[in-house]
């Protein structure tokens, strides 16, 4: 599979896309996954009210957002806010924004935001029309296939968003309703890339090693793949898709583990300092303690790190042995 996604007027390194996931999707995260390629990577979901009103920590979830394979992620239900907070974005250095209106978290869902958006595809237009305008840098959207079984409107969506001057969909194989739960229905993607003419669809969900991304794209005749949770602990995924994808029967590992896991802890340091750092590097530790021997011992270990040379012994202690 060679075929090259054109997004906007920029033509991607790949047609494997890192996805945003919020609380995984820093700066730091985004820079250990660009280490094994040009890859277009998202940032956590970003809400467009906090973006308009300067809030201190959600503008350091921008920070890194002037790379040029970076797209900010931002969500809200309110057009004229999320079309100002798309323009600050792109004040700050971003060139490309994303739509959230997959997200079905019900916090999200409580503001008629995410994928309560599929509900109502009025407000979605008013949306994609406004954000459109507000910008010149390429703006993407992210849906589910709907509300739930019943109500499937991702190609009726994605027609309109196409219309109203969307550059590219990304499409997670589920319903709000399923949440992330059960096999995606990556099949069903089908219908969104039938609906659209000239823009390139993306499928998600589930997709979390070479074997589910070749079949992803077999049965979805998506474009392009994008990686969420699969990339957890394993940032050299989107590489190893992505040789997979251009035929090339090399991989690129023999990987030093531990040197990249002791990479992405330094990121994490210098980013956010040292007392906060230690909280989220216990989460990442959980994710790079996958498949390692005695890897419920490290956990237990992991909860109890208090210092960054305690967590670069644990480290050590799982991949050195």
């Amino acid at each position: 599979m060679n075929n090259q996604i054109t997004f906007g007027g920029t033509v991607l390194p790949s047609n494997v896309l890192l996805a945003p996931m919020a609380g995984v999707t820093d700066l730091p995260f985004r820079k250990i996954v660009r280490e094994f390629g040009d890859f277009l990577v998202f940032s956590e979901m970003i809400a467009s009210n906090a973006v308009i009103r300067h809030v201190a920590r959600t503008y350091q979830m921008i920070e890194g957002s002037e790379d040029k394979y970076t797209s900010i992620q931002i969500v809200g239900s309110d057009p004229n806010i999320m079309a100002e907070a798309a323009k600050l974005s792109q004040n700050l250095g971003a060139h490309f924004i994303d739509i959230n209106m997959g997200c079905p978290v019900r916090k999200i869902i409580r503001c008629e935001a995410g994928s309560a958006l599929m509900k109502n595809e009025l407000l979605a237009k008013e949306i994609f029309e406004k954000v459109v305008r507000a910008v010149t840098i390429p703006v993407s959207l992210k849906i589910r296939l709907g509300w739930d079984k019943e109500h499937q409107n991702a190609p009726e969506i994605a027609k309109i968003a196409e219309n109203s001057g969307i550059s590219m969909i990304t499409v997670h194989g589920r319903t709000r309703s399923e949440l992330y739960s059960g096999k995606p229905n990556w099949k069903a993607i089908r219908n969104v890339k039938n609906a659209v003419k000239n823009i390139p669809i993306i499928a998600n969900g589930n997709i979390i090693d070479l074997e589910t991304a070749n079949i992803c794209i077999r049965e979805s005749g998506a474009d392009g793949v994008m990686i969420g949770r699969g990339s957890l602990g394993s940032p050299w995924i989107l590489r190893e898709i992505h040789d997979n994808f251009q035929e090339k029967s090399q991989k690129i590992i023999s990987l030093n583990k531990l040197e990249i896991a002791k990479r992405h802890i330094s990121y994490i340091m210098d980013f956010y300092g040292e007392n906060r750092a230690i909280f989220i590097c216990r989460k990442v530790l959980m994710y790079y303690s996958k498949g390692v021997p005695d890897a419920s011992l490290f956990r237990k270990l992991i909860t109890e790190v208090s210092t960054e040379a305690e967590i670069y012994n644990i480290l050590r202690a799982m991949f050195e042995e």
